[in-house]
């Protein structure tokens, strides 16, 4: 019995680690595993990936795995931000670049007024993200009951290591303008705990989400280093202008340690990598 448990806590410790990014994650250390790839160098054997373009339902990867509930049937786990868009779709089509912190920008950053690029004064807690920039924020969630904390580690414990995940994802054009949306406003709600840990509220009027198969992204993946590790995706289509001052506010203190615009992942392209969208 002894044996078994140490094999229980041994599998336990390494799922947390590959959550966390310590083995193959999106976030921190470098991974150790060597996945198989074919002729054309892209990875084999594994799940659909993400991120793509959400106006293209086209994809040949058959790997199914169940779509997760609502994500208010879940557990927010982490909030998380990316510089530029991950994703590619109607209102963020702009290509910024290959490498780490390429992706894509809003199409309307094209048409900012000066006052909205002025740099604030003061705070400027969060890094990587000043007026005129692009981000994609994350709402990961999961079904393990856990407490929201700092990365994809905070999704499960050693009593939940396989949980299904959800994303819930919104790009923001970032302007200097208290007009614009406040980002406390979908900050996680601590006021007391209900069913589940929630968002105060997710964005709303940038279109109908495009819900795909997927996985984790982040630029520690590639064509040829794929994640393993499965994630229904709801991806809204529009772009949406952010008060930045908003969001260096957010940065002084919350609950996911979220200081800095983290780099992005490829746009994934390639069928056999693609799951169809209905």
């Amino acid at each position: 019995m002894k044996l078994v448990r140490l094999v229980v806590i041994y599998l336990a410790i390494y799922a947390v680690l590959l959550l966390s990014g310590a083995v193959a994650g999106d976030s921190g250390g470098r991974s150790h595993y060597q996945p198989r790839v074919n002729a054309s160098g892209i990875c084999v054997g594994f799940g659909p990936q993400a991120p793509r373009d959400i106006t293209r339902k086209t994809g040949i990867n058959r790997r199914i795995f169940s779509i997760a509930p609502s994500y208010k049937q879940m557990n927010l786990c982490n909030i998380r931000i990316h510089s530029n868009a991950e994703h590619k779709g109607p209102g963020f089509s702009i290509f910024a670049g290959e490498g780490e912190h390429g992706g894509f920008k809003c199409n309307m950053s094209q048409g900012l007024s000066s006052r909205q690029l002025t740099v604030p004064e003061g705070r400027n807690a969060f890094k990587g993200g000043k007026p005129g920039d692009t981000i994609e924020v994350h709402w990961v969630f999961t079904s393990c009951d856990v407490e929201p904390g700092e990365g994809l580690g905070a999704c499960m414990s050693q009593s939940c290591t396989n949980p299904q995940l959800r994303v819930e994802a919104q790009v923001f054009l970032l302007v200097n303008d208290r007009r614009a949306l406040d980002f406390s406003d979908f900050d996680y709600d601590d006021s007391g705990r209900r069913s589940f840990h929630q968002p105060k509220r997710l964005p709303a009027r940038t279109g109908k989400p495009v819900q795909y198969a997927g996985s984790t992204t982040g630029p520690k993946h590639d064509r040829a280093r794929c994640s393993p590790l499965q994630v229904t995706w709801s991806v809204r289509p529009g772009c949406a202008m952010l008060d930045v001052n908003t969001l260096n506010e957010w940065a002084e203190y919350n609950a996911f340690g979220e200081k800095e615009a983290h780099g992005v992942r490829a746009l994934v392209t390639e069928l056999d990598l693609l799951s169809p969208i209905e």
